[in-house]
């Protein structure tokens, strides 16, 4: 199948996600909760149950091992998968993920500056998430190319600067994109200061 114009093999990335540690199940489908936008889902079980399955762990793990169009969107962690009368696995009877927080609540710092809220807030808009913690990646948290253009277009109306797409690359966090914005600001009142101080000479 493809995602995004790239051809995906699920298989693939099942076997290497049942390799990594702590993981005795893995199963990955593409899904398409919002119309026009298919994302990788994988949903894991651990092999045993006190085993804490660290979704960053997870992801670094397929990063060295696959490219970045065949890390799933998200993952998901369930006692045991769902299974048909004939002992195989129900890929239509797995949930929807869980889309409002990804891995420990720990993990979460809350916007800290105006620049960061209103950044987190086009995040959250665009990946659809609940909240969006300042040092999250927004390519981790399920972001992708197609994405972008719709991040700049909310910046531009947020802040009223133009924000290149390489910024986001760039700088992929709320606060490192927060501090960008600000330099770009900045650079727009220094210039517009330039430009009325020659008026005046």
């Amino acid at each position: 199948m493809k995602i995004r114009g790239f051809r995906v093999e699920l298989r693939e990335i099942e076997a290497v996600l049942a390799a990594a540690p702590g993981v005795a199940e893995a199963v990955v489908v593409a899904r398409e909760d919002t119309p026009g936008d298919r994302r990788l889902a994988a949903y894991l079980v651990a092999r045993k149950a006190e085993d804490d399955l660290e979704i960053a762990g997870l992801r670094n793990h397929l990063k060295g091992r696959l490219p970045d169009y065949m890390i799933p969107a998200s993952f998901t962690l369930l006692d045991r998968l769902p299974l048909t009368p004939s002992g195989k696995v129900d890929r239509r009877a797995l949930p929807a993920p869980d889309r409002a927080r990804r891995g420990p609540e720990r993990d979460l710092v809350a916007p800290r500056t105006d620049s960061e809220e209103r950044v987190a807030a086009i995040w959250s808009e665009v990946l659809g998430l609940d909240r969006v913690g300042v040092t999250e990646n927004f390519f981790e948290l399920g972001g992708h190319s197609l994405l972008l253009p719709q991040v700049i277009h909310r910046l531009r109306a947020a802040f009223q600067v133009e924000v290149p797409l390489r910024a986001l690359f760039d700088e992929p966090t709320v606060e490192g994109l927060a501090v960008t914005v600000e330099e770009i600001l900045l650079a727009e009142i220094e210039r517009q200061l330039g430009e009325e101080e020659a008026v005046v000479e």
